[in-house]
């Protein structure tokens, strides 16, 4: 029995659907949602489904050249603008999972002043993953403060000094 497809799901478009499933099973400690239906006469994923963390996403092969388009891949855009947030129970785990799997860091993992340990990875398809942990909880108020704090003595709000 399949899990219902929650009101909002990411349907993610990779260059090789085969290679990412298989990545983020790896990596993500993913589960695939049934079998993953091919494009007829090609070996091209069209569809599967896959439970992250309990969260699910869609994802399929770029067919592009298909529809007589340019590729739509985070990688043949040069980037996305989005990314996929997880919160996690063990983020230490997830990530040190992830970065062995291939992922690529582009803001370590680390405590933050809000109260969570947090971190960005790119995956090697070109999708950009946020992953959580809440550490402690805050108030609105305390989450200011250690916001202007933060602010005031590293310059950035995540921390860089320039």
């Amino acid at each position: 029995m399949s899990t219902p497809v929650p009101p909002l799901t990411p349907y993610l478009i990779v260059s090789n659907a085969a290679e990412a499933i298989e990545f983020y099973k790896k990596a993500f400690g993913a589960i695939q949602e049934g079998e993953a239906h091919l494009m007829p006469k090609t070996d091209k994923i069209m569809h599967a489904r896959l439970l992250v963390n309990g969260a699910m996403i869609m994802l399929c092969d770029d067919f592009s050249e298909m529809m007589h388009q340019p590729s739509m891949t985070p990688i043949a855009l040069g980037g996305t603008p989005i990314t996929l947030a997880l919160q996690l129970d063990d983020v230490q785990s997830f990530w040190d999972k992830a970065v062995a799997g291939g992922a690529t860091v582009n803001m370590p993992l680390a405590d933050m002043f809000w109260g969570a340990r947090y971190g960005q990875l790119t995956d090697p398809y070109g999708h950009k993953w946020s992953v959580s942990q809440e550490l402690r909880q805050m108030t609105a108020e305390e989450t200011q403060a250690a916001a202007d704090e933060a602010l005031a003595s590293r310059g950035t709000l995540m921390g860089d000094k320039n």
